[in-house]
């Protein structure tokens, strides 16, 4: 009997019996030991062929796993591949413009890589405007924007508001659920009047759409955001009381929502349809106090997608 080890365990042996009372020499052992050897060399390689296959079974199950859940889970409202365009009709005032928007290539913010998106000219819709130059990027089932934006409400100088990571759309977000909020202060001057305007900019989930007619098509599985900018602007002028130069500060707008815009995506398109709406209404301002900005505004614009070329 030759016992037949491998690393170390004895996994079985070698029994040679004869009828003959003692028929096998040294030399036979030291034969079969080598014997034993051999198998177990080759025990040893199909062991970690085996194992090797297991294990590459189970990464590709796991790998499998992965890309199922990030199909699940990865929102496609906003398909960001390179060169995927929109070109949107925009109706505003009577006068009709036409924007085009495009994801132009990769870029690096803040170690993040994002799809960068431009305009072909200078973009006339409120949600062309808002992507211009900034970057999107997708994660999980939220839509992130970093960028700079630059907003007008009619007070002829743009708010432009920087934000970081702000969260634009979320396909998993319940109805009236806040997906974004960004609070600041900007001080801005127009003419001669030091303008100082505290915003909120917040975009919120409104409802889930099974289908959505828009400018004669109609469009399936859409959800509707709505992004809300909240303003107030005060500024400061010089009063002379008793012969003293006093600052004064004056409350241009009281806080109110001073752009509320609509907007549709559809999946596996991208925004479909934009209304926004751009109302304020000026504080009364104190005698021989003139500003170079309406003392109200009622606009409303929409933003029609006409043609577009995705890809996933």
């Amino acid at each position: 009997v030759v016992p037949l080890f491998v690393n170390g365990a004895n996994i079985g042996q070698i029994d040679i019996d004869s009828h003959v009372l003692n028929p096998f020499s040294e030399e036979d052992e030291r034969f079969l030991e080598f014997v034993n050897q051999e198998i177990a060399k080759i025990f040893i390689k199909k062991l970690m062929k085996y194992k090797l296959l297991i294990a590459i079974a189970f990464l590709s199950v796991l790998a499998s796993c992965s890309n199922d859940s990030n199909a699940d889970s990865d929102t496609n409202f906003m398909p960001l591949s390179i060169r995927n365009y929109w070109k949107y009709n925009v109706v505003s005032n009577g006068q009709s413009m036409r924007d085009s928007l495009y994801i132009s290539n990769d870029t690096t913010i803040n170690t993040k890589i994002y799809k960068k998106l431009k305009t072909r000219n200078n973009p006339a819709g409120f949600f062309s405007n808002s992507l211009n130059k900034n970057g999107l990027r997708i994660e999980g089932s939220s839509l992130f924007l970093s960028g700079s934006l630059a907003l007008d409400f009619g007070v002829g100088v743009p708010i432009k508001l920087s934000v970081s990571e702000y969260v634009i759309f979320n396909e998993t977000a319940t109805n009236n659920q806040q997906l974004g909020s960004v609070s600041g202060t900007l001080n801005q001057t127009v003419e001669t009047y030091p303008l100082v305007i505290d915003y909120t900019l917040k975009s919120i989930a409104v409802e889930s759409l099974p289908t959505y007619t828009s400018n004669g098509r109609v469009y399936s599985d859409v959800k509707r955001v709505k992004t809300i900018l909240n303003a107030k602007i005060t500024t400061t002028t010089t009063v002379v009381i008793l012969g003293v130069p006093t600052p004064f500060v004056v409350t241009i707008l009281s806080p109110q929502d001073v752009v509320v815009s609509n907007q549709y995506y559809s999946k596996n398109i991208g925004m479909i349809y934009t209304n926004t709406l751009i109302n304020y209404q000026l504080n009364s301002l104190p005698a021989g106090f003139a500003l170079p900005i309406p003392s109200s505004v009622s606009q409303s614009q929409d933003e029609f997608l006409d043609v577009y070329n995705v890809r996933p």
